[in-house]
């Protein structure tokens, strides 16, 4: 599987390289890079830190539309051991990196799609998880503030669990995102994501809301859920993340 996803990620890259040469001067083919950070620390009774951050970066070119995202998250608590000293102990840890290219066809907004990704979740019901799918994307809705993309296709899947077992199989992806420009500085968006398969089925849904401080610095207030339908008996199905995080885009 790691494999397939290192030629999905190889592909994009490769299709950015090249249609940057058709890009040429253009000023409406450039790079839209955001990068967010928050931070969490508790004292008191509690003690601990968490961080969250993430990179979005997307190319506008003249056949291609890409983005590549990378993000993290990890927390760390202090608790007291059976001989009363302080330990520190790391109770979240997960990364996700992705990349998707899509080819645009004749109609505005129709594309074809590949996309791959990778996340490691020392903590989660699958410790390391990789996807690769390609399919159709398109936009159900189009207004003046607000618009709906949707995208469907078959892909792979290979995953570790914490007990070591290895896992893979095909999948059916589906994915939608909504984004609704409130006013001039607020915005609402709400992206899901659904991994169909015998296995296992995975579900990511953020909801979330950004107001600007400024010209590149916004306020982002989101709520992510991750659900899969097949864990192990020591582990949850749904892990949430509620965060408050800087945003800066260039």
């Amino acid at each position: 599987m790691k494999f397939f996803t290192v030629l999905a990620l190889g592909s994009l890259a490769a299709s950015s390289a090249l249609s940057a040469q058709e890009a040429g001067t253009d000023e409406t083919r450039v790079w839209q890079t955001s990068a967010e950070l928050g931070a969490i620390t508790t004292s008191g009774n509690t003690v601990g830190t968490s961080i969250t951050g993430k990179i979005d970066a997307r190319q506008e070119l003249e056949s291609w539309s890409n983005q590549y995202i990378f993000s993290a998250f990890f927390k760390e608590d202090e608790k007291t051991d059976a001989d009363g000293n302080t330990i520190t102990e790391r109770s979240a840890e997960r990364y996700l990196i992705s990349a998707k290219g899509a080819y645009k066809l004749a109609t505005e907004h129709d594309n074809l799609f590949v996309i791959g990704s990778h996340t490691s979740d020392k903590f989660g019901a699958f410790e390391k998880y990789n996807t690769v799918a390609v399919g159709y994307g398109t936009r159900l809705y189009d207004a003046e503030t607000q618009h709906l993309d949707v995208e469907i296709g078959p892909g792979y899947f290979s995953g570790t669990r914490a007990t070591g077992e290895s896992e893979s199989g095909l999948i059916i992806r589906g994915a939608a995102a909504y984004n609704w420009q409130i006013s001039e500085s607020a915005a609402f968006s709400q992206t899901l994501s659904v991994e169909y398969g015998d296995d296992n089925t995975r579900t990511i849904a953020e909801t979330a809301l950004t107001a600007k401080i400024n010209g590149a610095m916004q306020m982002k207030a989101a709520f992510l859920i991750q659900n899969d339908s097949d864990v192990q008996p020591d582990k949850e199905n749904t892990d949430t993340q509620t965060s408050l995080t800087l945003v800066y885009s260039f």
